[in-house]
């Protein structure tokens, strides 16, 4: 067996496959040196390694190849195993197969981590489950705990575009939130990354279950596409779908074959912003789907204050809030949450860009946002796209230089200065210097948030870690 990738999947795997008796070969572009803390995990097992590159020479006697989320399924040595006959599949894929319990699979552009958490929490505080699995992209693969799950259980996955694009076996219950512009560095064009995601819903049957949410036009699409029963979510009551969750006059509702049943009021939610009343009717149409019942559902609701990196409270100093939304790596997603907030921002933006539209964000961020703070590789253009959405013109200033030029965009060097433009942005080069431009810039009763709207690879191995960081660096701010 050979594995591409030795991230968090590529090691679940190794180990998984290890134990079932298989030789394992093992490739990654990086060395031995950037990879040394996981091969002493894995220092155990008789894997064999082909590092610093993917050579063709691991697929030797290889009867299936493993990609890791990271790994695209037209990278050249997918391609090298395709030509020789070698079946191709993830860990996902394999999960799935193995799986001896009913599972549960959630997609979609945003807000999935959020519904895959709130609905486990759900799950478990019914009593119809033994155990409740949760897990998937959201950062523990279930395969590591397969061969500890019994009939009974239920097992619930997050599941991402790049998992799906090459999977061929679909969860009992298939969720696809919403399919929005992301990840179009990876896959070329929206249709196909929609294809991808659609890809959750393909291989059901007759018995099995689709959760659509309505409010977005290309995940409402996809019901033709469910070869089981259907439940959708939105905002608004949608006619033509008799088993669903909405908010009608301030409540959040569940509709079942006929019968309307209250869940909660609007008022009561603790999570900030529209984008998380989605994810709350999403993960109650799911619980519905499931037979979990209204107080089951409501209990959760009400103990759930977010996943770590989505709109986190670090700290408060000063009368300044610090907010952690890491895990807003795309413009969309950051979009939201601006729009959570009805107090001056501080705005965070910076890292790997994704290739996504800016300009819904930066329209948003020059009315609501007093100064952005952008740092990493796509610094330059985020900048330059704000600028595009101001109403007023800007003033430059270079970085050091102290020579000021009248060219257009309020980019600001390690220190800011007075300007008198509604948005005011500032380049620095890493977020450990946003952090130290923000804390400068912040005023009582602002919000300075961390939403990059931007991968994090320039900088940091995964969202989580940029987070971490953030956290380390407001901890350290007096």
């Amino acid at each position: 067996m050979a594995i591409v990738g030795l991230a968090r999947q590529g090691t679940v795997l190794a180990r998984y496959l290890c134990g079932q008796g298989a030789r394992v070969r093992v490739t990654d572009l990086r060395g031995a040196q950037q990879l040394q803390p996981v091969m002493a995990a894995l220092q155990d097992l008789p894997i064999e390694y082909f590092l610093d590159g993917n050579p063709e020479q691991v697929l030797d006697d290889a009867d299936a190849v493993f990609l890791s989320g990271g790994i695209s399924a037209t990278a050249p040595i997918a391609r090298a195993a395709r030509a020789r006959g070698i079946s191709i599949s993830n860990d996902s894929q394999l999960f799935l197969e193995l799986a001896p319990c009913r599972t549960v699979g959630i997609t979609g552009s945003a807000g999935k981590t959020t519904v895959t958490t709130l609905l486990g929490m759900m799950a478990a505080n019914s009593a119809q489950y033994p155990a409740v699995w949760v897990g998937g992209n959201i950062g523990n693969p279930l395969l590591a705990d397969v061969e500890r799950m019994d009939a009974d259980d239920l097992a619930i996955m997050e599941v991402s575009s790049f998992q799906l694009e090459l999977m061929t076996r679909s969860p009992q219950v298939a969720a696809v939130l919403n399919v929005t512009p992301n990840h179009l560095d990876r896959h070329s064009t929206l249709a196909d990354y929609a294809a991808a995601k659609a890809r959750i819903l393909d291989y059901q049957g007759a018995a099995d279950i689709a959760v659509l949410g309505w409010d977005d036009a290309l995940a409402a699409g996809l019901r033709s596409r469910a070869a089981g029963s259907c439940w959708g979510f939105g905002l608004q009551r949608q006619p033509g779908w008799v088993n669903c969750c909405h908010l009608q006059d301030g409540t959040l509702v569940l509709e079942q074959a006929g019968t309307t049943i209250p869940i909660m009021t609007r008022a009561e939610l603790r999570l900030p912003g529209e984008h998380n009343l989605q994810n709350v009717l999403a993960a109650c149409a799911l619980a519905g789907a499931l037979g979990i019942g209204v107080p089951a559902m409501r209990a959760a609701i009400l103990n759930f204050s977010g996943v770590p990196h989505r709109l986190e409270l670090v700290r408060e100093l000063h009368g300044v809030r610090w907010i952690n939304d890491s895990i807003a790596t795309a413009p969309e997603r950051t979009l939201a949450a601006i729009k959570s907030f009805d107090c001056p921002l501080v705005l965070l933006l910076g890292g790997r860009d994704k290739q996504l539209p800016w300009g819904e964000l930066a329209k948003c961020a020059a009315q609501r946002v007093r100064h952005a703070v952008v740092f990493g590789e796509a610094a330059a253009m985020i900048a330059e796209q704000l600028h595009g959405a101001a109403a007023q013109p800007t003033q430059f200033v270079e970085a050091g230089s102290g020579a000021k030029k009248h060219i257009g965009p309020t980019i600001v060097g390690e220190a800011p200065i007075p300007d008198p433009s509604p948005l005011q942005i500032h380049i620095v080069a890493t977020m450990e210097a946003a952090v130290l431009c923000a804390a400068q810039l912040a005023r009582p009763g602002d919000a300075v948030v961390l939403s990059p709207g931007c991968a994090s690879f320039d900088e940091f191995y995964d969202f989580e870690a940029r987070g971490a960081a953030f956290r380390s660096c407001v901890a350290d701010l007096q």
